[in-house]
């Protein structure tokens, strides 16, 4: 069997339905999964100005030549998008988006049987986990880029903050914490990574955050990633209570990618394993990723770098199916979006395959 026919095979394996199913910031499924209606209809790809590809850099990524030309990687990408027979079938309607440090490369929305529902750039939809990508980059650049011990403990959520469920959509950080059990510590969870919310709702308190409501909270993010950053909250949970659009979260994609914000030089930066099949329970507990695959996280974010079947890539998808990445060489971002309960497992298979598409030029 050839690489390529292998690397292709490592895509088509069926994984566990547990990928991103806590992956909603700890409750995020308690949250309407529906997106705002929006007036376009028309479904399309939209080609910008030429990449410069580089090769691949990580995991055992796809093959990619300096002297592919964008036209057809935007074909295979397109085709693969389309496709009724691979894993984006099953996840229409759907948007997606290939760009670079520029600006988007290659776009499209895909019809599905549902007539009362279309997603394209503009759509604002609940983002679930992808929260706690933005939220890492605004603790980043707060920070200086100076993360403190304890700073990185909390955003590769080992700090042992494992309780919180979900947020009220009119608490504060502090409010939510207080729910419940949401501000428990497991002192056996310490130290080990453990997928939630709590660990950034704590962190967030610890950082004065505590009394800030979906405004509040909204405005001091953007005051640290950018006021041209659309979003909002619908709670007040940094690790999955945003609402944005495809187009406000590529623009964030393409802020870390140019060096506008600390995070883009620290991607994939102390990454832990998160499997305790790979690295043991004295190093992780739960992990809502590829059930069969042996993902890393770093920064608030996954490494996709499982030994097997990794390509390295950046990403943080949520459990409603939104899913974003960066590819390993830090060179391109893509989108996956939608909102469905439960839909991110299928998302991130989507994803890959079109991600696989733009690296080697060739329908997936």
């Amino acid at each position: 069997m050839s690489g390529m026919s292998a690397y292709r095979l490592r895509f088509a394996i069926v994984v566990s339905a547990t990928l991103l199913s806590a992956c909603g910031g700890g409750g995020g499924g308690n949250e309407a999964a529906a997106s705002t209606a929006p007036t376009a209809t028309t479904a399309g790809v939209v080609m910008a100005p030429a990449e410069n590809a580089q090769s691949q850099a990580s995991a055992q990524p796809p093959t990619s030549s300096p002297a592919l030309g964008d036209e057809r990687r935007a074909a295979a990408a397109q085709a693969t998008s389309q496709s009724r027979s691979n894993a984006c079938a099953t996840i229409r309607p759907f948007y997606w988006e290939i760009g670079n440090r520029d600006g988007k490369l290659v776009s499209g929305s895909v019809a599905g049987r549902r007539t009362d529902r279309h997603y394209d750039s503009n759509t604002v939809m609940a983002i679930a986990s992808a929260s706690t990508w933005i939220f890492g980059a605004y603790v980043v650049q707060r920070q200086g880029g100076a993360l403190s011990d304890s700073d990185r403990k909390f955003l590769q959520m080992r700090s042992g903050y494992v309780g919180l469920d979900n947020c009220g959509p009119s608490q504060t950080v502090d409010s939510c914490l207080a729910s419940g059990t949401n501000g428990a510590y497991s002192a056996g969870a310490d130290g080990r990574f453990d997928d939630g919310a709590g660990h950034l709702q704590k962190h967030a308190s610890l950082a004065g955050l505590g009394a800030m409501d979906n405004v509040a909270l909204a405005a001091e993010v953007q005051s640290q990633i950018g006021s041209d950053v659309a979003l909002s909250y619908a709670r007040p949970q940094p690790a999955g209570g945003l609402r944005m659009s495809p187009d406000a979260y590529a623009l964030f994609l393409r802020k870390l990618l140019d060096g506008h914000l600390l995070l883009g030089t620290l991607l994939g930066d102390g990454a832990v394993c998160t499997d305790a099949q790979t690295c043991g329970a004295q190093q992780a507990l739960h992990s809502p990723a590829l059930a069969s695959e042996g993902w890393h996280y770093a920064l608030a974010h996954w490494v996709e770098d499982d030994a097997a079947r990794g390509d390295g890539a950046f990403s943080s998808g949520g459990a409603f199916g939104f899913y974003p990445w960066i590819d390993a060489t830090k060179t391109s971002y893509g989108i996956v979006a939608r909102a469905e309960q439960g839909g991110g497992r299928a998302s991130a298979l989507c994803g890959r395959l079109i991600r696989e598409a733009w690296a080697t030029g060739a329908a997936q």
